[in-house]
């Protein structure tokens, strides 16, 4: 099984995307932010439109503030990717949030309370390979700020008052993401130069943590977001020639 990770804005949607269509695979989303319903645009998830007919899984299984732990998406994760494979299909496996993806792939086993156990993270499951996308900072940054600019938007605004609407403000996962500062624009309580500074700050520590997290696992195998899909085809090429 393929795992693409790397930080947010690294364009590990892309990629993902493009790899199951030339491998005819299936994206399985490895991010926390993407598994609420309604939260669309400030979490960055995929379109219809953008997801280019590739089946993803993983999206909106919840509802904003309903409980769904690691734990939880480890389970769905592993029936999916059997479901896929059954299919005759790749199962690739994309996100950001390392938890997930080393619940995954170093198989943590949790207790009924959903805390994992570490006592076997020294190696990875055979079955995985992983592969990063190593951004250079500024390159990020400026795809982070590229991207805040984006999403600021009358749709996001909308989105944002909907959500607030449908579930209060004090819902904890709202305020884990852009829709804070978006929030506080639309109060008064920011002027829209400082909430998409603070937000694309937000996402530099983001991206930040998630680098720290994934440079943890030594067997990431790491490429530039120009080469990538250049190295994972070729991984899987000498696999098969074996």
């Amino acid at each position: 099984m393929i795992v693409i990770v790397g930080p947010t804005g690294s364009g590990k949607t892309g990629v993902g995307i493009r790899l199951a269509k030339k491998l005819e695979g299936e994206i399985i989303s490895a991010d926390s932010r993407a598994i609420y319903k309604g939260m669309d645009i400030g979490t960055a998830k995929p379109t219809a439109k953008e997801q280019e007919g590739v089946v993803h899984h993983g999206l909106d299984l919840v509802e904003p503030g309903e409980r769904f732990t690691v734990a939880d998406w480890k389970v769905y994760a592993e029936q999916k990717i059997c479901s896929i494979q059954k299919k005759g299909k790749t199962a690739i496996v994309v996100g950001g949030t390392g938890l997930y993806i080393d619940a995954l792939v170093f198989d943590y086993k949790f207790t009924p309370e959903a805390k994992e156990n570490y006592s076997d993270r020294e190696k990875m499951r055979p079955e995985y390979v992983v592969f990063g996308i190593e951004t250079e900072k500024e390159v990020l940054k400026e795809r982070l700020r590229q991207r805040i600019e984006k999403m600021f938007s009358p749709e996001l605004y909308e989105e944002t008052r909907r959500l607030v609407e449908k579930y209060g403000w004090e819902n904890q996962a709202m305020k884990s993401d852009i829709y804070e500062y978006v929030y506080k624009y639309l109060e008064g309580e920011m002027s829209l130069e400082e909430a998409k500074e603070k937000a694309f700050f937000e996402d530099v520590h983001l991206a930040k943590r998630q680098m720290t997290w994934f440079r943890r696992n030594k067997e990431i195998i790491w490429a530039s977001l120009e080469n990538i899909e250049e190295v994972v085809l070729k991984c899987i090429q000498d696999e098969q020639t074996k």
